[in-house]
């Protein structure tokens, strides 16, 4: 299963941006589905999770600002962020871990691997 994740940019503190993660394969079922970032210098940490049952966790720092959710009809996982501030720069990745997923043959896969996405940048001007 490859991850994509699109939707960074530069943007101004007190703005906007929705990340995207797209998966390549259906994802019939996923334990859990997380974005991390990383700042320059700094070392890769939780934004975000979501569980198979819809449970989600904030890091401390974007409670209030960031929402994430998922679309199983479009296979795909967001994260809303408004009110962003420069703290907030980094590179996003998205996550997911524990997957059932159907191939386009129509075969289940299912597995206890953890994927990643490519990251996406986002840097928040001041």
């Amino acid at each position: 299963v490859q991850l994509q994740a699109s939707g960074g940019g530069l943007v101004q503190a007190g703005g906007s941006l929705r990340l995207s993660c797209a998966a390549s394969r259906k994802i019939l079922r996923a334990d859990r589905m997380a974005w991390y970032r990383q700042a320059p210098g700094k070392e890769r940490r939780l934004v975000a999770d979501i569980t198979g049952g819809g449970i989600t966790n904030y890091d401390d720092t974007v409670k209030g600002r960031f929402t994430i959710s998922r679309d199983n009809a479009k296979n795909t996982m967001y994260l809303q962020m408004n009110n962003l501030i420069p703290e907030d720069t980094a590179v996003y990745y998205c996550n997911a871990h524990g997957l059932t997923t159907m191939t386009d043959m129509g075969d289940l896969v299912v597995d206890g691997e953890d994927y990643w996405g490519v990251g996406t940048q986002v840097t928040v001007s001041s």
